[in-house]
């Protein structure tokens, strides 16, 4: 299978400490670079990675709070300095659009930035190409916010080598095959496509749902997704201060995950108050037991 990689830069909240980056993250789809979010740091925390700066083509930031975005123009000028030349897509809430012209106009870099200002309230199909399809999720925080999902496109069904050799079936036919075409003999016999072909991979998904409050409608929007991001600022015990500042208890994140059947459930986005994350691990799995703690550096492939 191809690669569907997902790295945390930063899972902190609100400011970077001892332990925790604000938040950041890098989905590698087929050597494709998505940066989810661009919190102070990023840049640092990138060159703990072996990607390749200049493979990342679209940024998708989720709302115009300063621990998701301040870390973008410092990305954005160091890009410049190593040289790029193509082009940039930046995606995210209509209100992030005087940020991004800042940021344009301090670094002064040469290359394209282009930005594409997002309805945070539809759950809407904003991006697609061969491989992949990306999607707004709505959230409910105290700005406008979306979370994004991120799914591959099916693939074409695997060629059965065995099969094509015994019927001596020609190079230039197997792409043919591939998308559904029969093979005729040279007798006349028709042998179905199926017969020359196991089933393509599975399609793989990556749903990120950044701050928020708990949103039930996630769990349609990402049925059966294969990992899902969200948000656990606080353990239960904090609930009233989830409430007034807009965000997720660990326990309210696995409820959302286990509605939509999730695969497995990462959280993160932790309140500096947690020195050890284990209590909201621990009362996400009493919920929803695939349940895995985001941390810097991790690398999750799907």
């Amino acid at each position: 299978m191809q690669r569907f990689d997902v790295h945390i830069l930063g899972c902190g909240s609100a400011l970077p400490t001892r332990k925790h980056l604000p938040s950041a993250q890098v989905v590698n789809l087929r050597d494709k670079l998505l940066l989810l979010d661009c919190g102070e740091g990023t840049q640092l925390a990138w060159r703990y990675t072996e990607l390749n700066w200049q493979n990342i083509t679209h940024i998708f930031l989720s709302h115009a709070h300063g621990d998701h975005i301040f870390g973008l123009p410092g990305f954005v000028s160091t890009m410049g300095l190593l040289g790029r030349t193509s082009p940039l897509f930046i995606h995210g809430p209509a209100d992030l659009q005087a940020f991004v012209e800042f940021t344009k106009k301090i670094t002064g870099v040469e290359y394209e930035i282009h930005f594409q200002a997002l309805d945070s309230t539809l759950h809407a199909l904003i991006f697609e190409d061969r491989s992949m399809e990306i999607w707004t999720l709505p959230l409910n925080h105290r700005v406008p916010c979306c979370g994004y999902l991120i799914q591959e496109k099916q693939g074409l069904p695997h060629i059965c080598r065995k099969m094509i050799d015994f019927y001596e079936v020609p190079n230039w036919a197997i792409n043919r095959i591939k998308t559904g075409e029969d093979w005729t003999t040279p007798d006349g016999e028709v042998i179905p496509h199926s017969r020359f072909t196991t089933p393509p991979d599975p399609v793989r998904s990556y749903a990120y749902c950044s701050d928020t409050m708990p949103v039930p409608e996630l769990a349609e929007w990402c049925r059966d997704v294969s990992l899902m991001y969200h948000e656990a600022t606080y353990a239960e015990a904090e609930s009233t201060l989830a409430d007034n500042y807009g965000h997720s208890t660990a326990r309210q994140a696995a409820t959302i995950a286990s509605a939509a059947h999730a695969h497995q459930l990462m959280i993160g986005h932790y309140s500096s108050r947690y020195q050890d994350e284990e209590v909201l691990l621990q009362e996400a799995k009493e919920v929803f037991e695939n349940t895995i703690l985001a941390e810097e550096k991790l690398r999750i492939a799907l």
